[in-house]
């Protein structure tokens, strides 16, 4: 993606496209917003088109204006069918972001708690990949495009009750890592990026600290400027970043000492 492209997408003949997962609430629906309000088209894709389609009404926005498709990026063949049809009918989309994931804590004392740790890899690491995968051979024949994976500032270090998080998403950090790689020589962007604690459905019913919490639409802004950028890795806020160094560096037993006591995220059916 070209930044002029972003600044003048509403002024051209044929406006830009952005193809976003788990854009049914938080991060993805502010995103979608923030694309849209840029002149952007959209392909939106969710389990729960209904409250897509629901907010595309409620915001205005015209039916011309964004394509919705149902999938589950749990189900490598869904997603995928999707990104199909969004090539067929919308064409090669310029940014492809690639949103949805899940966040349950885990035990590793109990049995069911290992299906949650293979869901939860099924979607923030499987899933992304296969979203990513219609669209690369096209990206790298057209020599154009961007592709951004979300992940969190929750991959810097384990958090107690948060393996399978936590995992996955340094996960999705070192699979961008090599994704860039292989899409560099082709002129395709890989853009990683690590929110710290963003206020959605995600987070909302965490019992401990979140600092620096910040409203979707603030870290939909920050990141649009990011992807325009062609950032390659960006933790939003700013001061996340600090912190997620900081903590890096903490020897193991300091660091121990930090996380004594911090809350844990809620387990499957608590």
């Amino acid at each position: 993606m070209q930044s002029d492209a972003v600044s003048g997408a509403a002024n051209t003949a044929a406006a830009p496209l952005v193809f976003i997962t788990g854009a049914s609430s938080g991060i993805g629906q502010a995103l979608a917003a923030r694309f849209h309000a840029d002149g952007w088209r959209l392909a939106l894709v969710a389990r729960r088109t209904d409250a897509v389609q629901q907010w595309l009404r409620d915001s205005g926005i015209p039916a011309e204006k964004a394509q919705v498709y149902a999938a589950d990026v749990q189900d490598i063949d869904s997603i995928v069918a999707a990104g199909q049809r969004c090539l067929a009918e919308c064409g090669l989309p310029d940014v492809v972001i690639a949103n949805a994931g899940i966040s349950v804590g885990m035990d590793s004392a109990e049995r069911d708690d290992l299906d949650v740790m293979r869901d939860t890899f099924a979607t923030n690491n499987t899933g992304l990949a296969a979203t990513f995968h219609p669209f690369v051979a096209a990206m790298r024949a057209q020599r154009r495009g961007t592709l951004v994976g979300i992940a969190s500032v929750s991959a810097i270090r384990g958090l107690p009750g948060h393996g399978a998080y936590c995992a996955s998403k340094a996960g999705v950090v070192a699979y961008c890592e090599s994704l860039r790689g292989e899409c560099r020589p082709f002129g395709v962007k890989v853009v990683t990026l690590v929110p710290g604690y963003i206020a959605t459905p995600l987070t909302a019913g965490n019992t401990y600290g979140m600092p620096f919490l910040m409203q979707p639409s603030e870290f939909a802004d920050q990141a649009f400027r990011a992807i325009a950028a062609g950032t390659s890795y960006r933790v939003i806020p700013w001061q996340m970043a600090v912190v997620a160094k900081l903590l890096r560096v903490l020897p193991n037993p300091l660091y121990d000492r930090v996380m004594a006591g911090r809350g844990r995220k809620k387990r499957r059916g608590e």
